[in-house]
């Protein structure tokens, strides 16, 4: 499943186990990879383009910290430690129960490949995994907002 050459065509795919649960999507951009750069690491910015965030407070950077509000549970603040940050690449965020990756793959003529999973778990995981909403309809809904704000950036630079 961590697989980036797995495109799902904007689709969201979950697998569940006893102590974890991993979603991912992927999606293809018509766009160029320091377009859609710029939108992951942009925290304030994040609302206005991505419906699945409220907000996002600190800096997307190499050994930052943010503090995330989802619409999938708007009382609760997740505070994330960025652990992965290769621009224009990869990127890694998350906390003690789970890690969400970014992944962006150039396909040449202006196309990329943008592959986002995450894995939630642990040893308690069972204990809490029914507390969980699902991801699917918010990783394709992010995926389907970032390729929306990607191409219309592109075609503003064409």
């Amino acid at each position: 499943m961590t697989s980036n050459t797995n495109i799902q065509n904007g689709k969201a795919t979950t697998v569940k186990t006893t102590f974890s649960r991993e979603t991912s999507v992927g999606i293809e951009i018509k766009a160029d990879a320091p377009i859609v750069w710029a939108l992951l690491t942009n925290a304030s910015d994040y609302p206005r383009w991505n419906s699945t965030v409220i907000s996002i407070e600190g800096d997307i950077a190499s050994g930052g910290q943010i503090r995330l509000k989802s619409t999938l549970d708007p009382k609760r603040t997740f505070k994330l430690r960025i652990k992965t940050f290769e621009p224009e690449r990869k990127m890694a965020w998350g906390d003690g129960q789970g890690n969400r990756v970014y992944t962006l793959t150039d396909r040449g003529n202006g196309m990329l490949s943008f592959y986002m999973h995450e894995k939630i778990g642990g040893l308690m995981f069972p204990l809490y995994a029914k507390y969980i909403p699902p991801f699917d309809q918010s990783f394709e809904q992010f995926a389907a907002d970032l390729k929306r704000e990607a191409e219309i950036i592109a075609n503003t630079k064409n």
